[in-house]
């Protein structure tokens, strides 16, 4: 074993067993890193992203033990989109802002993402299904896209980002248990809770300073 291997070694090691399957400390660690990173991104904390980026490197090692190949992979554009999100998020309201506001996602952004997301899935399910042993090429693949489409729209406080997390927090669910991941199924069914929170909030926020801006409009027209 790798020294690297020896030093990982113990997160793989099993800390409790439900439903006769054990749960390991990189599980549940990404468990809790996982519904703390939700949780500031529907408060639009800004420290989702470095919280984030730790939940990513659990669940690469978690994905990469159970067969989720696209799934660890993902992770890995995540931590970049991460990094990328935390320096918009910070900088992106621009000149005279220093946070960046929700906002809308455009027909032609729609219609790009949409795309991508469709060529994207096609693309990976026949990757998986040729050149791993995955059991769940396409719902992997479909997840993989979904989530890339969502992170980046959560990137620039697109509102609709929250609605490609649901869609793909009900596939997740199932697949996880499929798995035998139960314990990251039961998180991703907290995810889509957090998810309705998310949006809920967000949107308020939009239409929130939607009629500000109509009543500083008028008061300038009077």
């Amino acid at each position: 074993m790798s020294g690297l291997g020896k030093v990982l070694a113990p997160l793989q090691e099993p800390l409790v067993t439900l439903l006769d399957t054990p749960i390991s400390w990189t599980e549940v660690l990404g468990f809790g890193s996982g519904a703390l990173c939700v949780w500031l991104v529907a408060r639009q904390h800004i420290a989702n992203w470095p919280i984030g980026i730790a939940n990513n490197l659990f669940f690469i090692l978690l994905f990469t033990s159970s067969g989720l190949y696209a799934d660890a992979g993902l992770q890995l554009v995540f931590i970049a989109l991460a990094v990328w999100g935390w320096w918009t998020w910070a900088h992106g309201g621009g000149p005279g802002s220093t946070e960046l506001p929700v906002s809308r996602t455009g027909r032609a952004e729609w219609a790009w993402l949409t795309a991508a997301g469709l060529v994207g899935t096609l693309a990976l399910t026949l990757l998986l299904d040729r050149v791993t042993d995955s059991t769940v090429p396409f719902w992997d693949a479909l997840t993989t896209a979904l989530s890339l489409m969502a992170t980046y729209g959560q990137c620039r406080k697109l509102l609709e980002s929250w609605w490609l997390w649901i869609a793909a927090d009900v596939v997740y669910i199932p697949l996880y248990a499929y798995k035998d991941l139960y314990l990251t199924s039961l998180l991703y069914v907290g995810f889509l809770a957090l998810c309705v929170v998310g949006l809920v909030g967000w949107r308020r926020e939009l239409v929130g300073r939607g009629r500000g801006l109509g009543e500083t409009g008028a008061q300038a027209a009077a």
